[in-house]
């Protein structure tokens, strides 16, 4: 005989204290759930709509310089401490959490052109336009002490570019060549050059520490080992490369801001062809920096914009932009990948934060568990045409919103001029045998057909 007993665990029903909250029996079975997929839906579809509404990025603005920021540089190890360099040769040291600057040095005459700060924090180098170099102490002067250097190195010519190595009491420089430098020493140990005029930038690789690379007015990008007397790869653009920035995460990869209005990432290992190309910006681009984790990097522009890319898109996942803010000269993405700082024309330092609608401050577990959630909502319907369209929608400023349909029309115009060259060379050339009726060989082909039908390949 069967005896059927209930039988209830007061552990699955019974708060453990009168704050808990009350524990409601679940059943996931899909069956007795037909419209979970609609509730989850409208769900992600709200979701999608409040990011919108709560997208406020705009955090800070730092002023004081009285000339356009032409530099910026973190601290490794603070969060808190900013650097920046003016065009009137101005080095401004900033404290992020109070928005305010805590210290003011007469640095160059005429432009800062380079800045960074050494990797453990205690001093940092500059470089201007009155061919020097520049050491100073990260720590302000006593009482009565004079604001000075620890040391100036004279060089022969302007210097455009510095960086320092990870690891050793190295930095390198460029100008008319790349100079690679020991902090104890006055002239460098090792110079490198390729037949070219002027260098405009260079960074060491963060991960290979050893390896650097350099951007030069013939339009090339150099790649160096400091390990060996001659560069080891170059590669030709289009256009000239304004500045470049290694991947923290990969260190093969490093993507290149070029005046063609697009960024490039290589692999420094197939240099044949970009692994992506990255469009969206419709001027020159000035400056590019990774985030932290590689997974992003955000670049600055000469169409007055921030555009922010996932180094795997070829367009933008955010922009920003503001009434006042004019053509932006340089930018950085903070160490805990949470900010970013931008410097521009109008003499103003400007902080936002990486993702437009995220909530600063404490978060109790119930608003993580919240905001988790609705971020796999979104993920899971993010092909839906409704919130497709509402999550990537951006104002833009109608000047470059005509310009990008304009940009648009141009590449649509090549493109049909590509085809229509492809399907005349290749259907209707002497070389085919399209059109050929007698039983004859065909021709051989013209010089540029072949050419001229890769190029097509590529470009459709």
């Amino acid at each position: 005989m069967k005896v059927k007993v209930l039988s209830r665990n007061p552990d699955d029903y019974v708060r453990e204290t009168k704050h808990d909250i009350q524990r409601v029996p679940r059943n996931y079975d899909p069956s007795l759930h037909p419209f979970e997929v609609s509730r989850e839906y409208t769900r992600a579809l709200n979701a999608t709509k409040l990011e919108r509404v709560f997208a406020k990025p705009f955090l800070a603005s730092l002023d004081g310089h009285r000339d356009g920021v032409n530099c910026l540089a973190k601290h490794p190890r603070s969060l808190s401490t900013l650097l920046s360099g003016s065009c009137d040769g101005e080095v401004k040291v900033w404290n992020l959490t109070k928005h305010e600057c805590v210290r003011t040095l007469q640095a160059h005459e005429g432009f800062v052109r380079g800045m960074v700060v050494r990797y453990c924090g205690s001093s940092f180098f500059t470089i201007g336009d009155d061919k020097t170099i520049k050491h100073w102490k990260m720590e302000a002067p006593g009482y009565g002490e004079e604001e000075e250097p620890l040391n100036t190195i004279l060089g022969k010519a302007v210097f455009t570019g510095l960086d320092h190595h990870q690891k050793s009491a190295v930095f390198a420089t460029c100008g008319h060549q790349v100079d690679i430098w020991d902090e104890q020493r006055s002239t460098p140990i090792r110079s490198f050059t390729w037949g070219v005029d002027s260098f405009s930038s260079v960074r060491f690789n963060p991960v290979e520490t050893e390896l650097l690379g350099s951007c030069a007015s013939d339009r090339s990008i150099v790649l160096y080992d400091m390990r060996e007397s001659t560069p080891l790869k170059k590669v030709i653009m289009t256009m000239r490369t304004n500045t470049i920035s290694w991947n923290p995460m990969e260190a093969y990869y490093f993507t290149c801001a070029n005046e063609d209005y697009n960024l490039y990432t290589y692999d420094m290992r197939y240099l044949e062809n970009p692994v992506k190309v990255h469009v969206d910006h419709v001027s020159a681009v000035l400056d590019v920096d990774y985030s932290p984790t590689g997974r992003e990097f955000v670049s600055a522009s000469f169409d007055k914009t921030i555009r922010i890319f996932p180094k795997d898109s070829a367009s933008s996942r955010e922009v920003y932009h503001t009434k006042r803010m004019q053509h932006v000269i340089c930018v950085k993405w903070s160490a805990d990948s949470k900010y970013i700082l931008s410097g521009s024309d109008e003499m103003n330092i400007r902080l936002w934060k990486a993702n437009a609608a995220e909530k600063l401050g404490v978060l109790s577990p119930r608003e993580k568990q919240a905001i988790h959630y609705s971020q796999k909502l979104k993920e899971k319907f993010q092909h839906h045409p409704q919130i497709k369209r509402i999550a990537r929608h951006r104002h833009l400023p109608k000047v470059i919103h005509h310009q990008r349909k304009e940009l648009r029309v141009m590449k649509e115009a090549r493109r049909r001029k590509c085809v229509s060259s492809f399907f005349f060379f290749f259907f209707l050339s002497p070389g085919s045998t399209e059109g050929r009726n007698d039983g004859n060989p065909p021709l051989p082909p013209f010089k540029g057909e072949v050419a001229i039908w890769a190029g097509a390949r590529e470009k459709v």
